[in-house]
């Protein structure tokens, strides 16, 4: 029996308690915003694999990003800020990120343990120049000194559905649609959605969204099919710069928590964890972030609440007052028949 509305404490272990018996470890993705760098491929293989439709390929006038919001035509969004700050120093630690064997290996191991990340390297990342076999020219701005400036920074992020613990689109979803995997994530099966929009309310991120063709919910599924075959998430696969991480959660989180300490050293003060704490209010993510300023800069909200989350408490509120009103009613009865 599902107990996905339940708030007396964080679920440890949402796939046991939705049914699942002997199910691998929670997968999930961190997603280091501080090795971003905007170039979409994540967007582009996700499109790809889950044969999401094209959404428009316009600039929306928000600097380089054409996607604006995740939606049923956009399962992941990149999203650009720039901020007139310096740069900064979070390129520490690149150097040292988790390296491992190649795709072709990783794609061979079964998910029930970590899908080891690609060596990829990076540790010179924006340190120093590539050589593209062009012939050489003058960059933009070369005489007025505008190619060095140093006072602005861009923030870039690959957002994604959180795959919450407590998950609200899952508790109002009247038809089945939306199930728990066995590694713990939230899929919406198209064949039975039935286009109602309960879901779209019921997520505290904004994430899901219908298609105006045929009205039915679409969001990330984690790669579910690739998961089932012991395969990588096509987004963290195409990942050139491992921001986007893929693994068991626990190992994500104490990951993650390296990673901010190194930066925390290195001066960047303002490195933080989005989503990772089971006591928030969707019960911790499965899906979550480093970031470098605020949640609101990234278009993240600052303190997620899963709708639900009171559910209980006002149906016994509803109850008392129906009780209150039933009793009142029946005494007025007896005191008009007196």
């Amino acid at each position: 029996m599902s107990r996905e509305n339940s708030f007396h404490g964080p679920l440890a272990d949402p796939a046991a308690d939705a049914g699942h018996l002997g199910h691998p470890p929670r997968m999930g993705f961190f997603t280091d915003t501080s090795v971003c760098i905007g170039c979409k491929a994540c967007e582009v293989a996700c499109k790809e694999w889950n044969n999401v439709p094209e959404d428009g390929i316009d600039l929306l006038g928000m600097s380089f990003d054409n996607t604006g919001m995740l939606g049923a035509g956009s399962w992941r969004h990149v999203a650009f800020v720039e901020q007139e700050r310096p740069l900064g120093r979070q390129d520490a630690g690149l150097a040292d990120l988790p390296t491992g064997p190649s795709r072709s290996e990783a794609a061979a191991e079964t998910v029930s343990r970590a899908l080891p990340v690609a060596g990829r390297g990076g540790g010179d990342l924006g340190t120093a120049p590539v050589h593209l076999g062009f012939p050489s020219f003058e960059l933009p701005g070369a005489g007025t000194g505008a190619q060095g400036r140093t006072e602005f920074r861009w923030l870039m992020s690959s957002d994604v559905c959180k795959h919450c613990t407590h998950a609200g689109c899952l508790d109002v979803c009247p038809t089945g649609a939306l199930f728990r995997t066995e590694f713990s994530t939230v899929v919406v099966q198209e064949d039975i959605c039935n286009g109602c929009g309960y879901c779209v309310s019921g997520c505290p991120y904004g994430v899901i969204d219908r298609r105006p063709d045929d009205g039915r919910a679409w969001k990330c599924t984690l790669c579910y099919d690739r998961l089932r075959g012991s395969m990588e998430p096509a987004c963290a696969q195409a990942c050139p710069t491992d921001s986007i991480q893929f693994g068991p959660l626990d190992e994500l989180r104490e990951r993650a928590a390296r990673r901010v300490a190194e930066l925390h050293g290195a001066g960047v003060p303002e490195a933080r964890l989005y989503g990772h704490d089971p006591g928030d209010g969707v019960g911790g993510d499965g899906a979550f972030f480093l970031l470098l300023d605020e949640p609101e800069v990234y278009g993240l909200p600052p303190d997620p609440v899963v709708p639900t989350r009171d559910l209980a408490t006002m149906w016994r509120y509803a109850g008392l007052a129906a009780a209150a009103l039933l009793t009142a009613a029946t005494a007025v009865f007896l005191e008009a028949g007196r």
